[in-house]
C-alpha cells in the first residue's frame, strides 16, 4: 500500500500536506489499541490505515486487546450505556472490566510517541500510562450518556493526553482538549473498489437474491441501535405500493455478544417473506458488502444511535442515495435532498423510499452527489491528514476543541 495510489482519486493537496507532516513524524512510533482485530468499522480502518503510516516511514503498529465473554458482555452494557440505553452496572461488572484491562497492561508493550486508544473497551490501559502523548478515540454516540457509567468513566479518560471524537455533539466536559475528526473509508480496499456488473451479479446469484425488482439494503451489525426491525416495518409499508426488495446483511464481532439475539428477532419478524433476505456475513466480506452495496436501488441506515455510520460513507461512494437515521455522525454524510434523506420515523422512511423508487432521476442525481461529498470529505488520506495533523499539534497548547 503507497500514498502514491491515491493520485488522482483523493485531493492533491490533501496527498503533498501528508508528505510533508510525515516527514516531520520520521521514525516517530504510534500505537493503535482496539477491542477487536475483525468485525466493525475500527477494525476495517485500522487493517488499512497502519501499513500506510508505516508506508509514510513512520512506525505504526496495532494491537488488540484479549477479553472473554463476560468481559464482552460488560463493554456492551457500558457501550449502551454511554449510548444512553440506561443499564445498572454493577460492582462485579466494573471488577471484571478493571481485570481484564489490567492484564491486558500487563502483556502489552504500550510504549510509542503516540498511543492511541480506540473506544471503551481497553480505555483504562492508560492506567500503564509512562510516557509518549496518549489519545482516547472515541467512536460511539455519547452526547447523552448515562451520568453513573460516565462519571467513572471520566475519571479515567481524563488521565488521557487528549480525546478524540467524531461528532462536535459527542464532546464532553473534560480537563483534556478534545479534537474532531471524522472516520474514513478507504476507496481501494476490497469493499470499496470498484466492481463489474458480471462480479456484483455473482454475489447475488450465490445468495440466492434476484434483481428483478428494486433492492433495498442496510448493512449493519444486528444491533438494536441499528433499528434493523423498523427497517422490516418501513419495508412493508413500502410493499404495499412497490414490488421490492428488502436485504438485510451484517456480521458478527467478537466484542458484540448481543447479535445472536438481534438476529433471532429479525428473523423471526422477517418471517416466510420471501422478499426479504437475511444475510449473517462471515469475516472478511468485503467483496460481497461492495456488491450488495452496488447492486441496491437505495441503501439504508436508519439507526436510532450512531458514532458516524461509515457504511453511509461506502454507499455513497458506490454512488448510491441513503436514506439514515437523523442521529450521530450521519447527518455530516447524508445531506438533507442532496445526497439522501434523513430519517426519524418508520413511517417517514417508507415516504421517502417510495420517493426515490418513483424518481429514478433524482436517486442519481443523489448517488453522484454524495460519491463527491465522500471524496472531498471521508476519504483515508483526510484521516491520516488529521492524524498527522494532530500528532504535530500535540506537541504545542493549543486550543481546548480542535477541529482537523
Amino acid at each position: 500500500m503507497n500514498l502514491k495510489d491515491y493520485a488522482g482519486i483523493s485531493e492533491q493537496s490533501d496527498i503533498r500536506a501528508i508528505e510533508a507532516m510525515a516527514a516531520k513524524l520520521a521514525g516517530r512510533t504510534i500505537l493503535h489499541v482496539n477491542s477487536t482485530a475483525v468485525g466493525g468499522g475500527v477494525a476495517e480502518l485500522l487493517s488499512r490505515m497502519v501499513p500506510l503510516m508505516n508506508g509514510l516511514g513512520l512506525n505504526a503498529r496495532w494491537e488488540v486487546i484479549r477479553g472473554t465473554k463476560a468481559f464482552f458482555e460488560v463493554t456492551k452494557g457500558l457501550h449502551n450505556a454511554l449510548q444512553g440505553k440506561g443499564k445498572q452496572i454493577t460492582k462485579r461488572m466494573w471488577d471484571i472490566y478493571e481485570s481484564v484491562n489490567g492484564r491486558n497492561m500487563d502483556r502489552m508493550n504500550l510504549d510509542a510517541d503516540y498511543v492511541i486508544i480506540h473506544d471503551p473497551q481497553p480505555a483504562l490501559l492508560v492506567g500503564k500510562k509512562k510516557s509518549g502523548n496518549w489519545i482516547w478515540r472515541c467512536h460511539i454516540d455519547i452526547s447523552a450518556p448515562d451520568r453513573v457509567v460516565w462519571h467513572f468513566l471520566k475519571g479515567h479518560i481524563e488521565k488521557y493526553d487528549a480525546a478524540i471524537f467524531s461528532v462536535s455533539s459527542f464532546a464532553q466536559s473534560v480537563s483534556i482538549p478534545q479534537y474532531m475528526m471524522h472516520p474514513s473509508i478507504d476507496p481501494l480496499s476490497d469493499k470499496n473498489v470498484e466492481l463489474s456488473e458480471t462480479e456484483i451479479a455473482e454475489v447475488f446469484n450465490r445468495f440466492n437474491i434476484p434483481m428483478d425488482k428494486p433492492i433495498l439494503l442496510q448493512v449493519s451489525r444486528f444491533d438494536p441501535f441499528k433499528d434493523p426491525l423498523g427497517v422490516i416495518d418501513a419495508y412493508r409499508l413500502v410493499k404495499k405500493y412497490h414490488n421490492c426488495r428488502l436485504v438485510l446483511a451484517g456480521g458478527a464481532a467478537s466484542d458484540d455478544p448481543e447479535g445472536a439475539r438481534v438476529l433471532k428477532d429479525v428473523l423471526e419478524k422477517a418471517g416466510n417473506d420471501p422478499d426479504i433476505h437475511v444475510l449473517l456475513l462471515p469475516p472478511f466480506s468485503d467483496k460481497e458488502i461492495n456488491a450488495l452495496q452496488r447492486g441496491a436501488a437505495i441503501v439504508l441506515q436508519k439507526s436510532v444511535r450512531e458514532g458516524f455510520g461509515l457504511v453511509v460513507a461506502e454507499s455513497l461512494w458506490k454512488g448510491k442515495p441513503v436514506i439514515g437515521g437523523n442521529v450521530g455522525g450521519i447527518p455530516l454524510q447524508v445531506i438533507e435532498g442532496v445526497t439522501g434523506f434523513l430519517v426519524n420515523s418508520n413511517e417517514g422512511t417508507a415516504y421517502r423510499i417510495r420517493q426515490l423508487l418513483v424518481n429514478p432521476e433524482m436517486a442519481r442525481k443523489m448517488g453522484a452527489a454524495g460519491r463527491e461529498h465522500v471524496r472531498m470529505n471521508f476519504l483515508i488520506t483526510k484521516d491520516i491528514k488529521s492524524y498527522l495533523a494532530l500528532c504535530l499539534a500535540m506537541e504545542k497548547k493549543g486550543e481546548s476543541v480542535i477541529y482537523l
